[in-house]
């Protein structure tokens, strides 16, 4: 029975971030297929490119609440553990959706909203050094790569228990940090290319800039 309640939260978690709201609201918005716009991703920052901005906020928060709901429901009806595995196969929904032949997003927002749900504490360290890296280096991605490249130190400054509770750190937590960083950065590929030779796009905080890759 434990084999198959572990196997249900995962199929459960996954099909839940395999949801592709990008794809799904830009269609219904009127702009067509969002994986012909911009650089082709399905979440918030190429949502952003239509120029709607309240809709690329709506898909930010439903990617981010993908993952949240996924690891709270979890957590709340079978413990840290399983809302831990329910987040991660949320996050790799969103990265890999079946409905979408396993090409997904680059799963930033879903993977801060399973962090919300099982870290609050690791969820405000990625979400300041996405902050700082996008404010110093003035692009979208920098802050992404530099939110979860700080993920596998928090990973072990932090036990991972949004309550508080003083638990020796599980070493398969820290572990688990390195290996979505990697993912992270691999799905990052071609913005890294690009800010090595200096063409990814910047923000821009005012009006009248790019918009952000």
């Amino acid at each position: 029975m434990i084999i198959l309640t572990w196997v249900l939260v995962a199929v459960g978690g996954y099909l839940l971030g395999s949801i592709p709201f990008g794809l799904v609201l830009t269609r219904l918005a009127g702009y067509g297929d969002i994986r012909k716009i911009g650089s082709g991703n399905i979440g918030a920052t190429n949502v952003l490119r239509t120029g709607n901005k309240p809709l690329a906020l709506l898909v930010l928060i439903l990617d981010a609440g993908k993952g949240a709901i996924a690891a709270a429901v979890g957590w709340m009806l079978l413990g840290w553990e399983f809302g831990v595995a329910a987040g991660v196969a949320a996050f790799l929904g969103h990265l890999y959706p079946i409905w979408l032949g396993f090409k997904g997003g680059k799963g930033v927002a879903t993977g801060l909203g399973t962090f919300l749900a099982i870290s609050w504490p690791i969820f405000i360290g990625m979400a300041l050094a996405w902050l700082a890296g996008a404010l110093l280096f003035r692009r979208s991605s920098m802050g992404a790569l530099v939110a979860f490249g700080v993920l596998p130190l928090l990973t072990g400054l932090f036990n991972g228990r949004a309550d508080g509770s003083s638990v020796p750190i599980p070493y398969w937590f820290i572990i688990l940090g390195f290996a979505v960083a990697a993912i992270v950065y691999y799905k990052h590929r071609a913005n890294i290319a690009r800010i090595i030779d200096g063409t990814e796009p910047k923000i821009s905080f005012g009006s009248g800039g790019k918009k952000p890759d």
